[in-house]
């Protein structure tokens, strides 16, 4: 049974009610993220019931030790961890010598959480009888700023309902923190200060190997009935914490309040961490909570009159792909070309690492049509920076001549995952980069990046994949052997489907791009060939090996193979399994998820998704109709996938149930792990799967194409893209579908197979 506790609401996600065991679903879906630093859904008060404690400060992270014996020669040397760092946001509230504590209040009534993702701000307020009979209304609002991305602000409040009181508040830095995650017992940070100077209290720490300096910080500020008042606290330090504590006399019915102004510095940016610090602070604490809040409220206008995407008639998938486009928008912004988008994001612990194949697979297409077009290019340049490291990386495993192999997962270019099957054999992640090259340039119609530093990518990647075949003198074919393809179900096969396919595209797509650059700039193509130390011979050899790559089929099904052994495998429907059965990977064991049918996620049907224009639809519709049936979709990269296929065989109903699916994998819970922190790099292929799903929305000969399809359950939706410095928008309607474009030029679409051209500032419809 998936969860339903999530108020419906096409702007705020909502809670209404405590109920404890949603606790840590509902941090993780509560997290609060501005690209710099982000923060799970916590209390901010003491809460002693089970809990996932967790704050984060991108890209800083440590490099806890793996161990394996000395046959796995080229395993990771560690699994990165996205530390948990010292919290910010404590504030112990006592009243009358009672601690509040929503896990031992006699009553807890009127309980709302609230996340406003409009104005990008998260609230929450209750009643709470205390053991002690007095009752209090509590209010707090909190929000990481994104104009100002180092800190984060919050204002709680307290008003005793039946008496007066006496009421403390304690806000504090804590340092004694851990990672749930840890492979080990070791410690991640080492503190070097802590100290307060008038409101203000500083935790200076290190992190243990990688040395990423940091200070967590806060400033506060009391009222009472929102008039500043000014007390005097009690300092409580330890050589890990530090917590200012202010007590004062409330009337019943009064409200006595604290603004807290916290965040972190990290020496990535500043080299001396305390004193920005001290600046950051009295930058903001100038401005106060309602202008940081005021700035917060424009900031996030600003993102959604590009990125919003409208959807009348059906309030649940609304709120879904808000939620979706709001926490991309929390995790990556691309301000830092040294971050990228985890698959947590600022949420949770999950997976380690920084980077995996998603972000070139599913997430460059959403900044590519919602952001500036530095955006995606910097995305792009993360990899090129780390070219080097991919290289050493192959080297490791036996690769030579430049030879790349990207990691699976990294924070800094080196690979940092500890999964033999994951680390040594899901290699199509080099497919992956390459193809976010190709697509890139296919969007913008910008090659600059192409011909000047990802030709490099590709030729490093094309000469992995010429060594990492072989020749069959059986099938007479070059052949890949002991590979996991996007289907993790499947580990150490022979001839992925989608592995051959798509190392046989990057050959040849890299072959092709030198000479397009050859055929643009002579001196250049030279000049790169040299650079590379790119031979004539190597050339050949992957020209020829590009020609003659070998694609499992079946002539009985008329379909390709996913791989070489798939047939011998029991083709039981998942229809058939039982519901207590379900997510397999809960319930039974590795082995035998290894010898079943089930495929985890699109992996042969991925390949139809990338190089559609590869295959007619009718092989689509035979692919689909085989391999889908199998498909456990429990990865979170898989509805959105077959969301886009499905609407393109023209199958709604099918690609709404799968929109449904992967816009609300995390409101929903429906892989039961939401608690563990939100799935932040599928949900760019819920954006993908209505603009290019519903939308129909492709790029062919430099032009945007569109095939639109709507619901039966909507009335209407709405997107924008911003396409080679046009900003098009797009409404669709069940009685046709109108296009906008901003600016002073028209724009000519393909609509339905027919040109359409669309005038500035008016609408048009089809």
């Amino acid at each position: 049974m998936n969860q339903d506790y999530i108020v419906p609401n096409s702007w705020s996600i909502i809670e209404d009610g405590f109920i404890p065991k949603y606790i840590k679903s509902s941090e993780s879906i509560f997290s609060l993220g501005n690209g710099a630093m982000g923060q799970r859904g916590n209390f901010e008060e003491t809460y002693t019931g089970d809990t996932f404690q967790g704050s984060y400060i991108a890209g800083v992270y440590y490099p806890d030790k793996t161990k394996v014996g000395w046959w796995k020669n080229g395993y990771p040397e560690y699994f990165a961890k996205v530390l948990n760092a010292p919290s910010w946001i404590g504030i112990n509230v006592v009243v009358n010598d009672v601690i509040l504590d929503l896990n031992t209040c006699k009553l807890i009534s009127d309980f709302r959480r609230e996340l406003n993702m409009k104005e990008g701000w998260l609230s929450r307020s209750f009643i709470a009888t205390l053991t002690n009979d007095v009752q209090i209304s509590v209010k707090s609002l909190r929000f990481l700023s994104l104009a100002q991305d180092e800190i984060g602000a919050i204002r709680y409040q307290v008003t005793p309902l039946n008496c007066s009181a006496e009421i403390s508040f304690e806000p504090f830095l804590d340092g004694n923190i851990t990672n749930q995650d840890k492979n080990w017992d070791d410690q991640f940070w080492n503190i070097s200060t802590v100290f307060s100077k008038n409101s203000n209290a500083f935790i200076e720490a290190e992190t243990m190997k990688t040395r990423f300096k940091t200070c967590t910080f806060m400033h506060h500020q009391c009222t009472l009935n929102e008039k500043p008042i000014t007390l005097s606290f009690s300092e409580q330090n330890t050589n890990s914490r530090i917590g200012h504590t202010y007590v004062t006399h409330v009337d019943q019915g009064s409200t006595f309040s604290i603004e807290k102004i916290g965040g972190y510095i990290s020496d990535r940016k500043h080299s001396d961490v305390l004193q920005t610090a001290a600046t950051v602070i009295q930058i903001a604490s100038k401005k106060g909570f309602d202008s940081l809040l005021e700035e917060q409220i424009l900031a996030w206008s600003k993102i959604w009159q590009m990125a919003d995407i409208t959807i009348e008639g059906d309030v649940k998938a609304q709120q879904a792909i808000r939620f979706n486009i709001f926490q991309l928008n929390q995790t990556y912004l691309g301000n830092d070309p040294l971050l990228n988008i985890g698959p947590k994001g600022f949420t949770g612990e999950k997976y380690g690492g920084s980077t995996y194949w998603d972000t070139e697979a599913y997430c460059l297409p959403f900044y590519m049509a919602t952001k500036p077009p530095n955006v995606a290019k910097t995305l792009l340049e993360y990899r090129f920076h780390h070219l080097e490291k991919a290289i050493e990386n192959a080297k490791k495993l036996g690769f030579n001549t430049g030879a790349a192999l990207y990691p699976m997962v990294t924070m800094n270019g080196e690979e940092c995952h500890n999964e033999w099957e994951i680390t040594f054999e899901e290699i199509h992640r080099n497919g992956a980069i390459a193809f976010a090259i190709y697509n890139y340039q296919r969007y913008t119609g910008d090659v600059s990046y192409t011909y000047s530093k990802g030709i490099f990518v590709l030729i490093a990647i094309a000469r992995f994949w010429y060594q990492r075949f072989n020749f069959s003198e059986q099938k007479q074919k070059f052949v890949m052997l002991g590979v996991t393809g996007p289907n993790e179900y499947e580990n150490n096969i022979n001839n992925n489907f989608y592995t051959n396919y798509i190392a046989k595209w990057c050959m040849e797509f890299a072959l092709d791009t030198l000479n397009n650059i050859k055929d643009t700039d002579v001196e250049a193509y030279h000049k790169i060939v040299a650079k590379a130390k790119l031979t004539q011979q190597e050339i050949e050899v992957i020209k020829s090996m590009s020609k003659s790559v070998y694609l499992p089929y079946s002539k009985e099904h008329d379909v390709y193979l996913q791989q070489d052994g798939f047939l011998d495998k029991n083709l039981t429907p998942v229809s058939e399994l039982s519901a207590d059965e379900r997510p397999i990977n809960q319930h039974w064991s590795w082995d035998r998820i290894l010898r079943s049918p089930y495929i985890k996620q699109a992996d042969t049907l991925q390949t139809f998704y990338f190089f559609e224009d590869n295959f007619s639809e009718e092989s689509l519709k035979k692919h689909f109709d085989f391999y889908e049936p199998l498909t456990v979709h429990e990865s979170s990269l898989s509805p959105c996938v077959h969301s886009i296929l499905a609407a393109k065989l023209g199958r709604m109903d099918q690609a709404y149930e799968f929109y449904l699916r992967t816009s609300r994998l995390d409101l929903d819970d429906y892989n039961h792990e939401v608690h563990e922190g939100l799935h932040i790099t599928s949900m760019a292929g819920t954006w993908m799967s209505i603009v290019e799903g519903f939308g129909g929305m492709r790029v062919k000969n430099n032009q945007l194409h569109f095939t639109p399809q709507i619901p039966k359950q909507w009335k209407s939706y709405s997107f924008k893209v911003n396409f080679r410095g046009k900003i098009l928008k797009a409404i669709v309607q069940h009685s046709g579908t109108s296009f906008e474009v901003s600016g002073d030029e028209p724009m000519t679409i393909i609509v339905n197979g027919q040109a359409t051209n669309v005038e500035p500032n008016f609408s048009l419809t089809t």
